[in-house]
């Protein structure tokens, strides 16, 4: 039995070695790193979407057979230009029966209309004729001032009834070239000469053209998506803890978004009202949507793109920070273990701004009264501080840094 398990003793003592060795290495080895002055920027780091700031969305003004559009997605658009053409409803054979009666009967009232003008105009002449007679031979003493003054007023009348039969002319006209054009609308005779432009109601580019193919629409079907590409912007959910932090007008880097160069823009507004959103896992997370105009962006940047945002919320360009990776808490207070003489030493410290990667260390060594903004910090510029401390580091155990 004892010699079955001989390798017990001798793992032991290898044990019991190998700790001998390491200490009388100089300790745990760690990973460190120094406490300096530099730049801190605080940010809030967010996924966001492109999206155009001013965006018309062009709808049939009428219903009608819509012709497919003449402009693609990406076309440059003018103020006024044609994007499509619509013609008037088609009708059934019962409707066009319809319309081609009123035709008809419009076309009859014309032409009554035109013939009693022509009856009213000839009279009127006559009358005029007449009048100019009397005229005379009133001034001949031939013919009463009374007659003649009844013949001037009755040639003025028939004048004024010519300007009404003209009128009445006129509206019969247009009565006829309206049924004309319903009419060849229901059946379709003038393809190229009835059709409704649709025109665009302001310069941009095509975004979106949602009616591609030819066919019957209602009044108010959306046809085509036009915009500004020039001024997009960003819309960025954040967290609403992280929203209080946000103001309009903070600078803004736009990231991962396919280029080399990060884009620059700023804050433009920050919405009153959250939503909730769940996250991946599942949590029920309040969220606000943060709007960033872009100040540089690239033609090839367009609606609906993705895009990371960093909205620097604080920076400075001379503070001592410390690695967050080297913070930890206890007892509701940050702490660092710092290296000196070759030993760890726990200190309590005052924490400021935080980014990512990097915290600001206040004046003050942060014990419980807070400490004094007079008072030297607890790390010092050039100071050593243990990163990502393991629960084998305890104040004064002995380390060797990396």
């Amino acid at each position: 039995m004892r010699k079955r398990y001989w390798w017990i003793p001798a793992l032991a003592g290898s044990a019991v070695l190998l700790l001998i060795w390491r200490l009388s290495d100089g300790g745990i080895e760690v990973e460190t790193a120094e406490v300096t002055r530099r730049p801190l920027v605080v940010t809030v780091d967010e996924e966001g979407r492109t999206r155009v700031r001013t965006k018309y969305v062009i709808a049939a003004p009428v219903s009608g057979r819509l012709e497919r559009p003449s402009v693609d997605e990406g076309d440059r658009v003018e103020r006024g230009s044609v994007v499509a053409r619509i013609h008037p409803r088609p009708e059934g054979p019962k409707d066009v029966g319809i319309l081609r009666a009123e035709l008809a009967a419009a076309e009859s009232r014309d032409r009554e209309a035109g013939a009693r003008l022509d009856e009213a105009i000839a009279r009127a002449d006559q009358l005029e004729r007449e009048a100019v007679r009397d005229r005379s031979l009133a001034e001949e003493g031939l013919l009463s001032r009374q007659a003649a003054e009844r013949s001037a007023l009755s040639a003025l009348s028939a004048r004024e009834q010519v300007d009404a039969f003209g009128a009445a002319s006129a509206a019969a006209a247009a009565e006829v070239r309206a049924r004309a054009l319903a009419l060849a609308g229901a059946v379709d005779e003038s393809p190229g000469s009835l059709a409704q432009p649709v025109l665009a109601p302001a310069a941009g580019r095509v975004l979106r053209v949602l009616e591609e193919s030819e066919r019957v629409v209602l009044a108010g079907t959306p046809i085509v998506e036009i915009g500004d590409a020039e001024g997009l912007e960003v819309i960025v959910d954040v967290l609403s803890e992280h929203a209080v932090r946000i103001r309009p007008g903070d600078p803004v880097r736009f990231e991962e978004w396919g280029g080399d160069e990060p884009l620059h823009g700023a804050v433009r507004l920050v919405e009153p009202a959250a939503f909730t959103k769940y996250s991946a896992l599942g949590v029920e997370e309040q969220r606000v949507w943060v709007i960033a105009d872009i100040f540089d962006a690239p033609p090839s940047l367009g609606a609906e793109f993705r895009v990371e945002a960093r909205i620097v919320t604080w920076e400075d360009e001379n503070v001592l920070t410390v690695p967050t990776s080297a913070l930890f808490q206890l007892g509701g207070e940050w702490q660092v273990f710092a290296v000196k003489g070759g030993q760890a030493e726990r200190r309590v410290v005052r924490i400021g701004h935080r980014s990512t990667e990097l915290a600001e260390v206040l004046p003050g060594d942060g014990d419980a009264g807070g400490g004094d903004a007079g008072e030297p910090p607890a790390l010092a510029e050039g100071d050593e501080v243990i990163l990502f401390p393991s629960d084998e580091i305890d104040d004064g155990v002995r380390v060797s840094p990396r």
